[in-house]
């Protein structure tokens, strides 16, 4: 308990809390509700901070069908592609990018679209024979994983 010159006695206020001229208390010039919202707040962004900061695992081609829906980087040498006959609106062709093992039997490929909607075979000659890297969520079709890349960005050539 703290003297409060203005209550004209000892122990009215918790440690900490001064009047503020009114009935309610204040903590450090803060009022109460308004600490616990901040702290609440706080409490409530941190995990999302922590997660941002954390890379997404490692994992080969072969290991992807046990992290469906999980954001992950699959790693392999890029050894097919195949272009579909048609165009998604603006984006151009999808390209297929077999990693590993190609058709027949692929065992994990990525779609990305080409940086000219024109020249979807840009993507064959930049990735194939190559090792590359591809971050993004793994989805399953026909029995074979597969992570659609948004950004070229989560595409990464190995030395």
């Amino acid at each position: 308990m703290i003297c409060d010159p203005h209550a004209g006695h000892l122990g009215k206020y918790p440690v900490g809390a001064t009047s503020n001229g009114s009935n309610r208390h204040s903590i450090n010039g803060m009022k109460p509700m308004k600490t616990i919202v901040l702290v609440m707040c706080l409490a409530g962004l941190m995990p999302l901070a922590v997660a941002q900061t954390k890379a997404p695992k490692k994992i080969t081609a072969a290991e992807a069908k046990d992290h469906l829906n999980e954001t992950v980087t699959v790693c392999g040498k890029a050894v097919d592609t195949k272009v579909p006959r048609y165009a998604l609106g603006g984006r151009g062709k999808p390209v297929e990018v077999d990693l590993d093992q190609p058709q027949p039997n692929p065992i994990f490929y990525f779609v990305t679209f080409g940086t000219d909607p024109k020249k979807p075979q840009e993507v064959a000659t930049t990735y194939v024979g190559k090792q590359v890297c591809v971050t993004g969520s793994v989805s399953v079709a026909n029995d074979v994983t597969f992570i659609v890349v948004d950004d070229p960005k989560e595409i990464k050539i190995q030395k």
